[in-house]
């Protein structure tokens, strides 16, 4: 039975279905945009089957191996899935692909014969695979270029807004919003260079056979005048892929591992962004928040709540993605000589659903960035409460360089910013300007006018402002305009 699902919370409504008499997982109807969830589908996966069969038929057909009309019979049923009928075979002889090839044969009964000839089942799996990860990927370092720009603009946006900055998750000296999330960006860019770095990399198996030296090509088309080679570019042509100088009977299972650790990667950053997204909105700091539909609900006990579920949902996801890496390292470390079948069970798994969960991720990321809530009047109050600390050093520097004693002003220094922390805690207003402009020490040294003028801390942010406009332009030198 198929119903329609529900959104997660915080998601807009989207029609979706889900399979409720079976187990269904969640990236096959609630995670992932569902052009990407059709890539990784049965049906696409078999009719990708069928259009390597067909191309490689093609090439044969040049060799003189296979009659025009048998090519057309091939054609001409290439998307007649029947997948009751497949699954029947298969449960028979323990074999998806060549179930497969069977349901084709039977519907292709003129070609049906000069299916899969010379071919072993990677050289249909394999290079299916490799093509569906590419043409996945290719949409995924889409929707990053889109997440960048968003970035790109938030950063323009607020690349003047001081704030204050937190190390050990403690006030510490201001920064602007800008710079804040222009370190995000900047992680996601060494993302995209490394993803499309990987996209490069991933390489096809090729048309070789059993294990990968085309014995069976170089027999089958002998006295042809055409070599494997020239089958093996005539093939893969259609599918805009390339092949290595070797290969086994697989691609090497290092390039899934260099994917997926690649989108792991991605997922970190995603999730560090994610993270600091739900700091800054607890109470505490309250400087941002993620977007918050008017009526969307946050919590089934609580209805006053505004929970970061977008956020957490992608910390949540992020999670998955080194796991996935790791199965995908083991089977490159365990695809002993020239194959083993111990990674196929899993890639069925690792792969779509790494690709589908980063998809999931780039697009909550996306939405919270475009839809980002910036509470300026917090942000003010929390630069008031805290930022006159940030001045201390300045004070401390001016000081020493007029001839005072640089250890005893740093426990001058000290004593009043215990004082002024204390005086936080039982809820007064920030002291500490008042006790270092009247403390003699200081005064000696540092008018105190200037004592309150240099614990200002929205004059304490440096070249942030330049370099977070300088991130954001080279954001939008890098990504092509949409």
């Amino acid at each position: 039975m198929v119903v329609e699902a529900v959104p997660e919370h915080g998601a807009k409504a989207t029609r979706r279905t889900v399979n409720d008499t079976s187990y269904a997982s969640p990236f096959s109807w609630r995670y992932a945009r569902p052009a990407l969830r059709e890539i990784f589908s049965e049906r696409e996966r078999r009719k990708l089957w069928r259009a390597v069969w067909i191309a490689l038929a093609e090439a044969q057909q040049r060799a003189g191996l296979v009659s025009a009309a048998e090519v057309a019979d091939l054609r001409a049923h290439r998307d007649e899935i029947d997948l009751d009928a497949a699954l029947a075979i298969e449960r028979e002889i323990g074999h998806d692909l060549m179930a497969e090839i069977r349901v084709f044969a039977r519907q292709a009964t003129v070609g049906g014969g000069k299916i899969h000839l010379g071919a072993t089942s990677m050289d249909i799996e394999d290079n299916v695979e490799t093509f569906r990860m590419r043409l996945a990927l290719a949409r995924i370092l889409e929707a990053l270029d889109e997440l960048l720009l968003a970035f790109a603009a938030r950063i323009e946006r607020h690349a003047d807004l001081v704030c204050m900055g937190y190390t050990h998750l403690q006030p510490a000296e201001p920064t602007t919003l800008g710079y804040r999330l222009a370190v995000y960006a900047q992680d996601l860019l060494i993302d995209r260079a490394m993803l499309h770095a990987a996209r490069e990399q991933l390489t096809a198996k090729g048309i070789r056979g059993a294990v990968g030296t085309s014995a069976s090509y170089t027999r089958l088309l002998d006295g042809t005048g055409h070599s494997p080679q020239e089958q093996e570019d005539e093939v893969l042509a259609h599918f805009d892929l390339q092949a290595r100088d070797v290969a086994t009977q697989t691609y090497p299972r290092k390039l899934d591992y260099l994917l997926l650790s690649t989108l792991a990667g991605m997922g970190a950053s995603l999730s560090k962004f994610a993270f600091d997204v739900r700091i800054l909105a607890s109470p505490g700091f309250g400087d941002i928040a993620e977007p918050f539909g008017a009526k969307q609900v946050g919590s089934s006990a609580m209805p006053f709540k505004r929970n970061p579920v977008m956020a957490e949902r992608i910390d949540s996801l992020a999670r998955l993605l080194p796991g996935y890496a790791d199965a995908a390292w083991q089977n490159a470390a365990t695809n002993l000589l020239e194959r083993t079948l111990d990674d196929s069970a899993n890639r069925r798994t690792i792969l779509p659903e790494a690709l589908l969960c980063s998809d999931e991720i780039l697009t909550l990321a996306k939405k919270i960035v475009e839809g980002l809530r910036v509470d300026e009047r917090r942000i003010a109050e929390n630069l008031r409460t805290y930022g006159p600390f940030a001045g201390t050093e300045a004070i401390l520097m001016e000081a020493a360089k007029r001839g005072g004693d640089r250890q005893e002003l740093h426990e001058v220094i000290r004593e009043s910013a215990m004082h002024a922390y204390d005086a936080l805690a039982a809820g007064e207003t920030n002291p500490l300007a008042r006790l270092l402009a009247d403390d003699e020490r200081i005064g000696r040294w540092v008018d105190p006018a200037e004592v309150r003028e240099r614990l200002d801390p929205t004059s304490h942010v440096g070249d942030a402002p330049e370099r977070a406009r300088r991130l954001a332009k080279r954001i939008r030198d890098t990504v092509p305009k949409q």
